[in-house]
């Protein structure tokens, strides 16, 4: 393996990073903090509790899964779309870096990014409500499940992108609703059916949930299919974007 290589493209993203440091780790910070002044002071002082959890400590893996899902997209497909943008994705093609290393590099990078910042947002979180993390492998383990995962897939959407407004199509129309609905601030128990059986559609559900469960042991549904969901996804994004190393789509056109 070309560790140079890889490396290089690592330390790079991480470096565009620090140059947007407010945009990348400040800003989210942020507006997780109003979250709790506004969810957590006007629907917590109503519904004190959820499960047995209290309202404000409930909300907070949901908190987390939203920046982490938003970011790991965002970061990833910046990153591959601006060569392509400015044309120097060709200069990295011919470039003595296999398709696997090219990943790694960007991938490992936008991965990296989401865990310190779901991290701090974790610590952010515990200035506001009290935590407890029942299960702090497994929470480790879904973090860094879930950012590897959506960072591939938002290497995808960096492929697939032609301009600004399709990079961001996916996380602003389709991701963040999703995980509004995927009971970020709410368990899906609480749901009438036959509103609650079509929540189980929405593949947001099985990631908050599975998140939800490390810290408080209980979930919306088994943590063995959120783990599931999470891998299948995360196979079949490889297999997504081995094809398109293989035909060149959007890269070498």
């Amino acid at each position: 393996m070309n560790t140079h290589g890889v490396w290089a493209i690592y330390r790079f993203e991480m470096a565009r990073a620090l140059r947007t440091l407010w945009q990348s780790l400040v800003t989210p910070v942020i507006t997780t903090s109003l979250y709790f002044v506004v969810f957590g002071g006007a629907i917590g002082s109503r519904m004190q509790e959820v499960g047995g959890v209290g309202y404000g400590s409930f909300i907070v893996p949901g908190l987390i899964m939203l920046s982490l899902l938003t970011q790991s997209i965002g970061n990833a497909s910046i990153g591959i779309y601006f060569p392509k943008f400015t044309g120097t994705i060709f200069e990295l093609l011919s470039a003595p870096v296999s398709a696997m290393e090219m990943v790694l590099g960007y991938v490992g990078a936008a991965a990296t990014k989401s865990v310190v910042l779901g991290l701090i947002i974790l610590a952010t979180s515990a200035l506001f409500v009290p935590l407890r993390i029942e299960h702090p492998l497994a929470m480790v383990a879904f973090l860094i499940l879930t950012s590897v995962t959506f960072s591939l897939f938002g290497f995808i959407i960096g492929v697939w992108a032609k301009g600004f407004e399709q990079l961001n199509f996916v996380p602003a129309l389709l991701v963040t609703p999703l995980t509004f609905l995927g009971g970020a601030f709410y368990s899906i128990d609480m749901l009438p059916q036959p509103w609650r059986t079509v929540s189980l559609f929405n593949p947001v559900v099985y990631l908050v949930s599975g998140f939800r469960w490390s810290f408080f042991g209980q979930g919306d549904v088994d943590v063995g299919y959120s783990l599931a969901f999470t891998a299948g996804f995360m196979a079949l994004c490889l297999g997504v974007i081995a094809w398109i190393f293989r035909t060149g789509y959007r890269l070498k056109n």
